[in-house]
């Protein structure tokens, strides 16, 4: 399967790797071109939806090209088991902090104020850290254990029933009645790692044997859709792309809707700009991509990319970002290697929505689905 590329007017020459049927779509395709911005000409919503729509078909498809074999990726069931592991090599988790203080012999008032801050500085949250706490001391009052184990067998509970092990983290395109394809918006602010996420969420498909579609509708930033196009192309995924930076993002959205529908594919995932929360407009955007998506194919899923690293910083964008467009689910990125776990309870509890998939590292197959318990084992370390 090729890598498919959409094309707008007055596009740069060819590179070296284009093949002469892409350099004669190209040159068709000059002339009727894509507006960069809809808003400035149309001043309406249902308007800016049809313009939208009428241009995407500027987007020329091009002949798929030749490239190396597809690289099959690991399987998602084993992901999870290496990933807990990786997370308990890194350094500072809380629940090893936690576990430290529970298990001394007498705790004391300081100790205990001790175990709050250590949830606080990892992100849980003011009111979950006070919850745990005096979950934690009536546990201590009614047992009375001791033993290092018993111990850590309560913590190991109560983070997981803080964590919240009765949200659903099925990915929408993973249900046995999921629609065909089903769409999956990825948002989030630039620095995230949301373009890469959204290549190792393709790969995870692959791996469960689903077909895929990409939709490069980061169009501002030049290295985005090249950067998704080596991402599709290791495992055979097509990415529908403008060639010229700063095209409306809302018609390859469009486009890359209509690739998958004819396609049949399992699924189609739009990656959009990493947008700045405080820029209205650039939020207006995202709900416009919607809109148009929708005119083809219901949106099923969006996904809010998040930097495990920036603790609280992320709540604001999390807040910003369901109220532009909506988050079915939370993809938290960088975790490893940070004491800020504690963000997963606190983002689930701010928007009510699950944490599906965390990344635990830079491999193209560090990136598994959520599991509650598997994160607490990871962040207690080895017993």
């Amino acid at each position: 399967m090729g890598v498919a590329k959409g094309h707008a007017e007055d596009q740069p020459e060819a590179s070296p790797a284009a093949s002469s049927a892409d350099q004669a779509a190209r040159s068709a395709s000059r002339g009727s071109g894509v507006a960069a911005d809809p808003d400035a000409s149309t001043g309406s919503a249902g308007s800016i939806d049809s313009e939208a729509s009428s241009q995407s078909s500027t987007a020329n498809q091009a002949s798929p090209s030749a490239q190396e074999e597809p690289a099959r990726p690991e399987a998602s069931a084993s992901r999870m088991t290496r990933l807990k592991a990786r997370l308990a090599k890194s350094p500072n988790p809380f629940g090893k902090a936690l576990f430290a203080i529970l298990t001394k012999d007498h705790l004391s008032e300081s100790d205990w104020e001790d175990v709050e801050d250590t949830l606080l500085m990892a992100d849980v949250g003011a009111e979950a850290s006070e919850q745990l706490v005096k979950q934690l001391r009536d546990d201590a009052r009614i047992t009375g254990q001791k033993d290092p184990a018993a111990v850590r067998r309560g913590l190991r509970q109560r983070l997981i029933d803080l964590v919240d092990p009765n949200m659903d983290r099925t990915l929408v395109a993973a249900r046995p009645q999921a629609n065909r394809p089903s769409v999956i918006i990825m948002v989030g602010v630039n620095g995230t790692g949301k373009t890469t996420t959204a290549g190792k969420l393709a790969r995870l498909f692959v791996a469960d044997g689903k077909s895929v579609v990409m939709g490069a509708a980061d169009t501002f930033r030049a290295a985005a859709a090249d950067q998704l196009e080596t991402w599709g192309g290791k495992v055979g995924v097509p990415v529908v792309r403008s060639d010229r930076d700063g095209a409306d993002p809302a018609s390859v959205a469009f486009e890359a809707a209509e690739r998958a529908k004819n396609d049949q594919a399992d699924v189609l995932i739009v990656d959009t700009a990493g947008r700045l929360q405080n820029k209205a407009n650039l939020m207006d955007q995202l709900g416009k991509i919607r809109r148009v998506i929708e005119k083809n194919l219901p949106v099923d899923e969006v996904l809010l990319v998040l930097d495990a690293t920036t603790g609280q910083n992320g709540m604001i964008q999390a807040r910003v970002f369901a109220q532009a467009i909506g988050v079915t689910g939370i993809v938290l990125t960088k975790l490893d290697g940070s004491a800020k776990g504690g963000i997963v309870v606190s983002v689930q509890r701010e928007l009510g929505v699950p944490v599906k998939l965390v990344g635990l590292g830079e491999g193209p197959d560090d990136l598994a689905v959520f599991d509650p318990e598997s994160f607490v084992d990871g962040i207690l370390g080895d017993e």
